[in-house]
């Protein structure tokens, strides 16, 4: 339930915050920043109100109109007096990042159409339109529709800034999220926080927020102020935080140079410790002819392999440039794949689902895994190194600093290896599994999300995999979590021995982090298949033909009043399905013309929830079929949604199909079709007969499109 917040909650909120700058991070602190939080606590309730509201704004510049707070006693006169003290100034101070971020897109076409035409502006992105408002700023004054009585900049907001990466640990976080996360709309973590710092040092600290601060801000230099910027020198800290924001930021300096400047961007790159840093290096000097030094480069990190990805890159860039291999390692894995299965076309929007029911169907356990598997596993293995001893800086941190930085085996090795040396059992790793599943489920965290399902596929691995091969992983996972901690497989399969499937249906690319992935884990011990999909009509595959009658025509407000199903397999009714059901509103007397249906017939129907469980059991692992498939699909849906419960179904529409099969009939509603190819109707608008003919003109379409999918 949402909560309301008191009188002057912001005020509050910036108290809050600046505690955090009283214990282990008041060794952080600039001078700049410290001289902010002596300065504001010197300020009357009044004065500190309108600085803390206009530090919720997201940017530095504020329309000082909208500052009518009741809480604020004559805010207007606080404000002149705040900027008479130089907390506010004119435009003239203000970056034209922040201007625009208070501005919209045609905002700033209309200030650029003061200064002439504008005819082609339009299609730019708002990055390119302010440094042309910048421009026209620079040579002909400001525009008369920026009113710099009306706008103000925050003289503050440098050190504010610095403060705000100093507590959240990037360049996003803002002051809103402490009110979000007392109106319950924010879930955060109180429980694993200490007195630590997120930086190494002072360095680190005001190094990184270098970084940090310039990669921000870098859309909106144009390329000669980006190359002025890259000559620059810059802070030099080997903190873990300094080098991870200076890796990012010299990556995308050297991206945005590469065209113009093309020497200073190889130079930036070659600079860089980054992955895709080196890779991109390593493609733009290959492209340049530098084919002898982009060689040592692959070699040394073929020897010394500084991460899986990296490794992962070298071994195949180095095989098809130098050894002359025609495809890459993607590619071969793709042309290799060890299984080919021909699945129901109906199942073409969710591949992996439909190859778990093929499987289910031959009496083989599968399991959806894809990355949640893995994530689960180690966030609840290592749930205490991870959140007990790597605390979080502060409650609103999701992510330990030893993932973040990638560090976690260097920092917890030995406590990790202990741990594994208690967990010498399948039975000793399960318990300890679900007893961290246990203490601690619902805690907010960044590796999954909890569910009542979540232990299934884990207590499958368990159960069938070797111990060996799940610790093997799950301490390369602990070793370089930033290579290991995507791209895993779509399934889990066990047909007597547990395997991985990274399922592929046509078109499909393998992509560079499932191929990591997927090399981890055979390294790990465990077999590992990539299976190609190929659509065909699957004679076995179950499809129910549903009909329902409602009380309306919207989902939103109306109910169903009746539903009837067939299921059908290899061309055969199997099964069929009606009932009436109380819709717990009245029938409208037309809807009782049109189906028959009265409130007397349905009072003593069951509910919807009653049958809820019947209908999805009939339906499971078979297409849903309908003729105009939404409407009645949606009914069902929004239904089960009603009941907190999900139901996620295959379809195929008969209306969309048959005008595939036999276009150019005059009319596809259920009446006319049954006429055209002679379909009996028992009773139309009745759920189950209604239903019955569609299962008609799905055979139909079935023997029609035979043959057109192989």
């Amino acid at each position: 339930m949402r909560k309301d917040l008191p009188p002057r909650y912001y005020l509050a909120h910036f108290f809050e915050f600046l505690a955090f700058f009283k214990g282990a991070n008041a060794a952080l602190l600039s001078d700049n920043a410290r001289d902010f939080i002596e300065s504001f606590n010197q300020l009357d309730a009044d004065k500190q109100c309108i600085i803390v509201r206009a530090a919720n704004r997201k940017y530095a510049v504020i329309d000082r109109s909208q500052f009518s707070y009741v809480e604020i006693a004559n805010p207007q006169y606080q404000i002149d007096e705040l900027m008479d003290a130089n907390w506010f100034g004119d435009l003239q101070h203000a970056s034209l990042q922040d201007i625009a971020g208070v501005l919209t897109k045609e905002a700033i076409l209309k200030l650029l159409s003061e200064y002439g035409a504008t005819q082609g502006l339009a299609s730019l992105t708002k990055p390119v339109l302010v440094s042309r408002l910048e421009a026209c700023i620079n040579q002909h004054g400001w525009p008369e529709g920026l009113n710099e009585h009306t706008y103000l900049v925050c003289l503050f907001d440098a050190p504010l800034k610095f403060l705000l990466f100093l507590y959240f640990g990037n360049t996003k976080g803002r002051l809103n999220q402490f009110s979000m996360r007392d109106l319950g709309v924010m879930r955060t973590r109180g429980d694993s926080v200490s007195d630590i710092t997120r930086f190494d040092s002072k360095a680190d600290a005001e190094a990184a927020w270098f970084f940090a601060n310039h990669l921000e801000k870098l859309p909106f230099l144009s390329n000669s102020q980006a190359s002025a910027l890259a000559q620059e020198t810059f802070p030099n800290s080997d903190g873990v935080s300094a080098m991870f924001y200076r890796d990012q930021f010299l990556y995308a300096l050297a991206l945005k140079l590469l065209g113009e400047y093309r020497e200073q961007a190889l130079l930036l790159l070659s600079s860089a410790d980054s992955d895709k840093a080196k890779e991109k290096w390593i493609r733009e000097s290959y492209k340049d002819g530098n084919v002898d030094s982009v060689k040592e480069a692959l070699e040394l990190i073929i020897d010394s392999p500084p991460s899986d990805t990296l490794l992962a890159f070298a071994e195949d860039f180095y095989a098809r440039k130098y050894h002359k291999k025609r495809t890459s390692a993607v590619t071969d894995m793709l042309r290799n794949a060890s299984r080919t299965i021909d699945i129901d076309v109906s199942q073409n929007q969710q591949v992996e689902r439909g190859v778990l029911a093929h499987y289910k169907r031959l009496g083989i356990a599968g399991w959806r895994t894809e990355n949640r598997l893995w994530r689960s596993l180690f966030g609840l293995t290592f749930w205490a190194q991870l959140y007990e001893e790597d605390t979080l800086v502060t409650e609103f941190d999701r992510r330990p600093l030893s993932l973040k930085q990638n560090n976690f085996y260097a920092r917890f090795g030995s406590s990790i290896e202990a741990l594994f040396e208690r967990l010498d059992g399948k039975e000793k790793f399960r318990h300890h599994v679900h007893k961290m599943a246990t203490a601690h489920y619902g805690k907010v965290n960044s590796l999954f999300m909890w569910s009542s399902h979540l232990l299934e596929p884990i207590d499958a691995l368990i159960k069938h995999g070797e111990l060996s091969a799940i610790v093997n992983l799950l301490r390369m996972m602990s070793e370089d979590f930033a290579s290991l901690s995507d791209g895993f497989p779509d399934i889990m399969v066990f047909d007597e021995k547990l395997r991985f499937e990274e399922v592929k249906a046509p078109g499909d690319q393998l992509r560079r982090n499932q191929l990591v992935s997927i090399q981890g884990l055979q390294r790990a011990g465990f077999e590992v298949a990539v299976t190609t999909v190929n659509w065909h009509r699957d004679p076995n595959q179950p499809y129910v033909v549903v009909d329902i009658e409602t009380t309306g025509g919207n989902n939103s407000y109306n109910r169903i009043t009746e539903i009837g199903m067939v299921k059908i397999v290899a061309g055969e009714v199997v099964d069929t399905y009606q009932t009436l059901i109380n819709p717990q509103r009245r029938i409208p007397a037309t809807i009782t013309r049109l189906t028959g249906i009265s409130d007397d017939m349905v009072a003593d129907a069951p509910l919807f929830v009653e049958v809820a469980e019947s209908i999805a059991s009939f339906t499971d692992e078979a297409v849903f079929v309908a003729h105009n498939v939404n409407f009645d699909y949606g009914f069902i849906k929004q239904e089960f949604a009603r009941l907190e419960l999900p139901f996620k179904r295959p379809k195929l529409c008969t209306v969309r199909e048959m005008r595939k099969v036999n276009p150019g009939l005059p009319s596809y509603s259920l009446a006319n079709l049954t006429r055209h190819f002679d379909i009996k109707m028992e009773q139309h608008h009745r759920a189950l007969s209604d239903a019955k003919a569609a299962a008609a003109l799905l055979d139909i379409i079935l023997t029609m499109s035979a043959g057109k999918i192989k």
